[in-house]
């Protein structure tokens, strides 16, 4: 996993701001409760597991040389709040092969986090403001 540090910063309503090394994104919900100008936090985390279980389905096919033309994953919510993971596998694969992959599609970094046991520690940072001074004006 990459040890850059994801930084979120609040926008209008319920849009965040998502800044990764150079690159930026942008979180919301649909409306009516946020303005819909990106995914949702649940979605982006399909999508990190998706695209992770990707790259490790083609890093794998690619270093061993076998015939994978492409990889497609969906991932989704299932109805028991569960994720549920596609996987569509092109190529000149052998039965072993494709099962190998897909082995190794359970492995990937973002799918080993989901499904094990994970801590987070929550560091707050609390930033006093204090109000501005009134004036005290006196009645003429």
């Amino acid at each position: 996993m990459t040890g850059r540090t994801v930084s979120v910063r609040e926008g209008e309503r319920l849009t965040r701001s998502i800044a990764v090394g150079p690159h930026i994104l942008t979180a919301d919900e649909p409306e009516p409760l946020g303005s819909d100008t990106g995914p949702t936090p649940g979605e982006l985390l399909l999508a990190a597991l998706g695209s992770c279980t990707s790259m490790a389905v083609r890093a794998y096919a690619d270093r061993h040389g076998w015939h994978l033309q492409r990889v497609d994953v969906d991932v989704r919510f299932g109805q028991r709040g569960d994720l549920v993971k596609s996987i569509r596998l092109t190529g000149d694969l052998e039965p072993a092969q494709a099962e190998h992959l897909l082995a190794v599609a359970g492995r990937c970094p973002v799918h080993r986090l989901l499904t094990g046991d994970v801590t987070v520690t929550t560091v707050p940072t609390i930033v006093r403001v204090s109000q501005p001074a009134r004036s005290h004006s006196l009645p003429d």
